[in-house]
């Protein structure tokens, strides 16, 4: 009887989901909380047929170089900056991520995160547990509206569309910049308008960022568009911290050239710019817009299904949900090619 594919699981996550993948595979899982070195995913990589991975995981060349086993690469994520999907594809790897099933999780995160940056949540409930509170002020701790403001969403894709939704019961003016427009009929729907990197900067009242992070994007959000931003406005990123140049919002911050941040995601997470930590209006999450138990665990259920799928399993086998690079992974792999 010939061998079971193996796959490395590179993170501990619900076993009960996980435990799907046995009746099809020998499973290696690690069971702690792991920020492997590249030399480490490389080996658990080099014996494998599939693999699970979170964003803590970064698959690239180096740790692909010696899996020649190695098929398929699950995402438990929407993102996947930590995958080199140019190197996975070369190899006839296929990648896949968790997309949708998240959606408005992390949509309703998100705005949450802007309305507490606003309104200065986090910054009232330090002063308050510091004793501070002595007696009810009329002039104390003013924040800014959300309802009737002007919402800017840099990236519409499903998650900046989910948030444009949740503005229009709170009579926002939706804007929205995009790397190709919208048609007409999704912009009606979701009542946002069109407008320029610039212009979304100059115009915002509460700026979002939802887009995805690809080296082009690196420090989108620079001094010269800080900028751009009124001294009422906040910002507020649930996408990467890459996008961000978090010295210059720092600055931005302490200079009394923008009133607010709220910031889940950072540049070198899970360290944090202590500049940053040390603002008082700057509201600091973990990177958890997805966190929802219901979510994540749709999450781990799909890229299970994609690793069945792609390892040629299952009801579904050759045929997994959510690839990202399937075409590739065809050219590849075609003899000749």
């Amino acid at each position: 009887m010939p061998d079971r594919p193996r796959v490395w699981v590179s993170q501990p996550l619900f076993a009960d989901i996980v435990g799907r993948l046995d009746e099809y595979f020998d499973v290696v899982s690690t069971t702690t909380v792991s920020q492997h070195a590249p030399e480490a995913v490389a080996a658990a990589l080099r014996e494998a047929d599939g693999a699970l991975v979170t964003l803590n995981d970064a698959v690239g060349a180096a740790q692909i170089a010696g899996a020649s086993r190695l098929r398929a690469v699950a995402n438990v994520g929407v993102g996947y900056n930590n995958l080199d999907l140019a190197a996975l594809s070369a190899a006839g790897i296929l990648a896949s991520n968790t997309p949708d099933v998240l959606t408005e999780t992390t949509a309703d995160f998100g705005f949450a995160l802007m309305m507490a940056t606003a309104r200065r949540i986090t910054e009232a409930e330090r002063w308050l547990r510091d004793g501070h509170w002595r007696q009810w002020s009329f002039e104390s701790l003013l924040g800014s509206d959300i309802h009737g403001a002007t919402l800017g969403i840099l990236g519409m894709g499903r998650i900046g569309r989910g948030i444009a939704r949740r503005a229009g019961g709170f009579g926002m003016r939706v804007l929205y910049h995009n790397r190709s427009r919208l048609p007409d009929e999704v912009e009606r729907e979701h009542g946002a308008r069109y407008v320029g990197f610039e212009a979304l900067f100059e115009q915002a009242d509460h700026l979002i960022l939802v887009l995805p992070y690809a080296p082009e994007n690196y420090h989108l959000v620079d001094a010269r568009a800080l900028a751009r931003l009124r001294p009422h406005a906040t910002l507020t990123n649930i996408a990467r911290g890459g996008l961000i140049d978090e010295d210059a919002l720092a600055d931005a911050l302490a200079g009394g050239r923008l009133a607010a941040a709220g910031l889940d995601v950072f540049e070198g997470e899970p360290a944090v710019n202590p500049r940053l930590l040390a603002l008082p209006n700057v509201v600091l999450t973990p990177h958890i817009a997805s966190g929802s138990l219901a979510t994540r665990r749709a999450m781990v259920a799909l890229a299970v299904a994609n690793l069945i799928a792609a390892l040629d399993r299952g009801p579904d086998a050759g045929r997994p949900p959510s690839p990202l690079n399937a075409d590739a992974v065809a050219r590849a792999r075609k003899p000749g090619a």
